[in-house]
């Protein structure tokens, strides 16, 4: 997702002057008493990045026919070989928002997928294009062809190899460790991004970087061996035997010494089938009813923002004064404190009040920066904070939303909600183009969006120490009348199911 910030990195850059340059590579900041006769100076007394002058006398200016770009920090880049700057910025922009609805197609049609054919067929085939994918997409030398392949790129990239990672890591665990493996999941996320900068300060060749990004997904290759189907999933497709030998294959492994009777369990899920299927479940039914209505469309705001904040921040990364791979590596780096912290207050605090106090914290970090002199420590501090509040409430916002959906529509849930995440996504490289008008308008975008999302979750029913929900049923029953209001008034309902009988055997995993 961030690994055009490297492989098309945006350096310095000016326009190439004949007579005074002979390279298009330079070393920032340029000399301007050279260049004053050549190129006009900005408001802020810097040399113009994208005009000089039509002749000496300097009365008149044109765009650059050519340009001069600060090897500092890049050696190559897919903007410096195809000139991504100025009046071309765009297309540029336009290759991350194509891969961000690339992972926005993989998350409408994946999503709904991984809950008909089942969580780890979806996983391990999309793993596998990624991989592909991944190192192919390093040999492309044409600009649409790139942009295509970085479309698919998305849709199994993200979409389907995040989105039905998380969904199977949080099926395959009970109520306990929802929190920390969920946590973790988006930990190494995090990982990741200092990855992106770490390889991205050690190799300068952008097509050789490009193709150690990509090659990253060989470790997918063992999970279509080593990976166990989502027993909760088997068991709504009526696949109850072969959802009961994983839990008991689970329970073997953590050495609980706890056996577990097969035969009950498949009598049990006899009498349990109702004449309806109830694996029909799509898309559609999380709007059917007024309760999963509301709560859907809220979690969708609340993905949208989250994205657009979380994106915009990591995207920006290279416009902060310093050395760029270190900005990348520390904006990854400062989720941590975050992650550590909700490990161990997300249990005690609640997903709800996490959630909506990292947003509105989030968000007006944005806005207090956008305030701020550009390119300052202070600044700089701000914009790391706000990223730090982001990454917290993105990382809850998966458990959050995992939890509060049903089995049968989980992982469409998480699919629309991921949509929703890649539309914003898609949104955001061409939200930063406003600074062209004023530098504020991107970052005040962001942390608006934020505050509303933030309040509105407040609206959310709390799914903390609760079973999941199984069927739509459920899914609706679940959470009517406990909001963050309900609870200070003192009048919160409880959000347990109150068919508990429908998950025995989901209960009995949860407190395994």
């Amino acid at each position: 997702m961030l690994s055009l910030v490297t492989v098309a990195a945006v350096p310095e850059h000016r326009c190439f002057i004949d007579g005074l340059d002979n390279s298009s590579y330079g070393y920032f900041p340029w000399n301007k008493e050279d260049f004053l006769h050549s190129i006009p100076l900005t408001s802020t007394g810097d040399l113009d990045s994208c005009r000089m002058f039509s002749s000496a006398e300097g009365n008149s200016s044109i765009p650059c026919n050519a340009y001069v770009y600060d090897r500092t920090y890049y050696e190559t880049s897919r903007t410096i070989d195809w000139n991504f700057v100025c009046n071309r910025r765009w297309m540029g922009s336009i290759v991350q928002t194509i891969f961000m609805l690339g992972v926005f197609t993989g998350a409408v049609t994946l999503g709904g997928l991984a809950d008909k054919v089942g969580r780890k067929t979806v996983f391990c085939w999309s793993a596998l294009l990624q991989l592909i994918l991944g190192v192919a997409v390093a040999f492309i030398p044409e600009y649409f062809s790139f942009m295509v392949a970085r479309y698919f790129l998305g849709i199994f990239g993200s979409a389907g190899s995040y989105i039905c990672g998380f969904v199977l890591t949080m099926e395959l665990v009970g109520t306990s460790k929802r929190t920390a493996c969920g946590i973790a999941f988006q930990a190494v996320f995090a990982s990741g991004i200092m990855l992106v900068a770490g390889w991205g300060a050690v190799i300068k060749d952008r097509q050789i970087l490009q193709i150690v990004y990509g090659l990253h997904g060989l470790i997918f290759i063992g999970h279509w061996w080593l990976l166990d189907e989502s027993p909760r999933w088997l068991w709504m497709q009526g696949r109850c035997g072969e959802a009961i030998d994983i839990v008991a294959k689970g329970l073997s492994t953590n050495r609980s010494g706890i056996p577990i009777d097969k035969d009950y369990f498949l009598q049990k899920a006899k009498m349990q089938q109702s004449a309806d299927d109830k694996t029909s479940a799509g898309l559609g039914d999380l709007f059917k009813t007024p309760n999963l209505r509301m709560k859907t469309l809220n979690v969708c705001l609340c993905w949208f923002a989250n994205s657009l904040v979380y994106y915009g921040l990591s995207l920006s990364s290279g416009k902060l004064k310093g050395n760029p791979f270190l900005m990348l590596f520390i904006m990854g780096l400062v989720e941590f404190p975050s992650y550590i912290v909700i490990v161990f207050i997300l249990d005690r605090l609640g997903r709800r009040s996490i959630t909506s106090t990292l947003m509105i914290a989030g968000g007006l970090c944005c806005i207090v920066a956008a305030n701020m002199a550009q390119g300052s420590s202070a600044s700089t501090a701000v914009v790391m904070m706000g990223k730090l509040f982001i990454a917290g409430s993105f990382a809850v916002i998966y458990n959050y939303s995992a939890e509060l959906f049903p089995t049968v529509v989980r992982n469409s849930a998480m699919g629309l909600g991921s949509m929703c995440a890649r539309l914003s996504g898609a949104l955001t490289p061409l939200i930063t183009l406003l600074d062209s008008f004023d530098p504020k308008i991107p970052a005040v975008t962001f942390g608006a969006l934020a505050l509303i999302s933030g309040i509105w979750v407040m609206f959310l029913p709390e799914t903390m120490d609760k079973a999941m929900p199984e069927s739509i049923e459920d899914g609706e029953n679940f959470g009517i009348g406990d909001t963050w209001f309900a609870q200070c008034a003192g009048r919160r309902e409880s959000t347990e199911l109150e068919s508990p009988e429908q998950m025995v055997p989901l209960k009995t995993m949860d407190k395994k």
